[in-house]
């Protein structure tokens, strides 16, 4: 954190149940703000973390000088912007309109409050479906855009980009579950994306250590100690049915 020696404060745009934000927290930074639409979502915030801010409403009618002030923040003092705008749109699940739907522009709002609050660095999370959309034109459109020089108090910036996708399985998550992720700064570092630290048992090999890689965790190793479960609600195996057929169809 040696870069973030002034500030490690947080703006969480699409925070959801504010999963990813706790990540970056056990990593040593604070969230200051988060944004969120779903109302079911803030009040799960506003419980777990009563002393952090959340704004409740539409990215598209929030300016990025509003989520500034309510996080105490002026432009270039936050460590990051994080955040995953909603994926229906990129997804192979869904009808792939990808910058067509109004969803999938809400991708060009996280970019504004990035080009606008001007974070050190940037961390936007996105499903798979979203780097071959239109052959890939989708994305590196978005790369481009956000790469683009911005001006600011007399001083130019930018940010430099790079993508991957990341399985959580190998970093031993036991579910899997592949994302892109693209990470920006405006430091002009080359970032690397971490070395997957587990693996399947028939295929053990190093990691960038030299040291074995564990192997792939199961569900049975997160819950299997669990005391036995209620029998499921009717709603519950109605929606189970709902995954079960997405997962034949699309393979996820």
């Amino acid at each position: 954190m040696g870069e973030f020696k002034d500030t490690n404060k947080i703006i969480s745009l699409f925070s959801g149940a504010g999963g990813m934000d706790i990540g970056f927290e056990m990593a040593g930074f604070e969230t200051v703000v988060a944004v969120e639409n779903d109302i079911s979502c803030c009040s799960t915030l506003k419980k777990n973390r009563p002393h952090l801010s959340v704004i409740h409403g539409d990215i598209t009618k929030i300016t990025t000088e509003e989520i500034l002030r309510i996080g105490c923040l002026k432009p270039t003092e936050a460590a990051l912007v994080i955040g995953g705008p909603p994926c229906q749109p990129f997804s192979l699940a869904g009808k792939r309109m990808g910058m067509d739907d109004s969803r999938g522009k809400l991708v060009l709002e996280f970019i504004r409050v990035v080009r606008e609050s001007l974070p050190k660095v940037f961390v936007m999370e996105n499903v798979r479906g979203m780097v071959n959309w239109q052959d890939g034109k989708a994305i590196e459109a978005i790369m481009n855009e956000i790469a683009e020089p911005i001006y600011f108090d007399g001083q130019e910036y930018s940010y430099k980009v790079n993508r991957t996708i990341l399985n959580a399985v190998d970093y031993g998550v036991p579910q899997y579950r592949e994302r892109v992720f693209l990470v920006g700064n405006r430091l002009n570092k080359t970032f690397e994306f971490p070395e997957p630290t587990h693996t399947d048992v028939e295929n053990r090999t190093l990691n960038m250590f030299g040291k074995n890689k564990l192997k792939y965790k199961t569900v049975w190793d997160a819950i299997g100690n669990l005391p036995e479960a209620d029998a499921p609600s009717e709603t519950a195996v109605r929606i189970s049915e709902t995954i079960k057929d997405r997962i034949v169809k699309y393979g996820y």
